[in-house]
């Protein structure tokens, strides 16, 4: 599936997709770090470079890694993206970035959608979050989006079912996705609890659209 073809999927499963990337980069453009002209911007996970276009399109001075641990979907995005000299292109995990030279400490400011929920509770999660927390400048910024669980077991039943109803009016053919199907969505005392060890404050909430939800962590000096 092309990068059009994978965008358009996403927009019929996920509610608020079409506005996530633009909301992640315009929060991080403004916050303490990112917002100084030509500041280093870590996008961890870029898929088929949704966040990379916006970012490109809303501050063109940035200075950009992205990295995505599979080759297609790089491929894809750098196809997207074409010849962009402000963004350096990397097939690796973030905690293998950061234990390359010079990465510690680099970045005034992170990207991260949908990368957390896919990754099991094991210690993967919180070796995730640390290696953002590692690579990003003290009191540096990241934005990130995942499938979380909702804080009232009663609503789930619901949830679940509006979701189905949404990718349904949303024109999908198939049989709608279950929300958690081959996912690890964790709740926010958990997420507290894995930002707070990884090197974070607390997760400040900018985002939520079902069980979507988007926040701001600040790596603590």
């Amino acid at each position: 599936m092309n990068s059009a073809g994978y965008e358009r999927l996403q927009s019929q499963v996920i509610p608020g997709y079409g506005s996530l990337a633009r909301l992640a980069v315009a929060l991080l453009a403004v916050s303490p770090a990112a917002r100084a002209g030509g500041a280093e911007v870590l996008v961890a996970g870029c898929g088929t470079g949704a966040e990379l276009v916006e970012a490109v399109a809303q501050r063109p001075d940035w200075r950009l890694t992205a990295i995505d641990p599979s080759e297609e979907m790089l491929g894809e995005s750098r196809q997207r993206l074409g010849d962009q000299a402000s963004i350096d292109w990397r097939q690796t995990t973030a905690e293998a970035l950061v234990d390359q030279p010079g990465i510690a400490g680099r970045f005034a400011g992170a990207l991260s959608v949908l990368v957390l929920q896919s990754l099991p509770d094991d210690g993967s999660k919180l070796a995730f979050l640390t290696a953002l927390a590692r690579s990003l400048q003290p009191g540096a910024q990241l934005v990130l989006v995942d499938l979380m669980q909702t804080s009232l077991p009663s609503l789930e039943g619901q949830l679940e079912a509006a979701w189905g109803g949404f990718q349904q009016a949303s024109g999908l053919a198939s049989q709608p996705a279950q929300p958690s199907q081959g996912l690890h969505p964790i709740g926010l005392a958990r997420l507290t609890s894995l930002v707070n060890a990884a090197g974070f404050g607390d997760p400040a909430r900018v985002f939520q659209a079902l069980g979507f939800e988007g926040f701001l962590l600040q790596r603590r000096a």
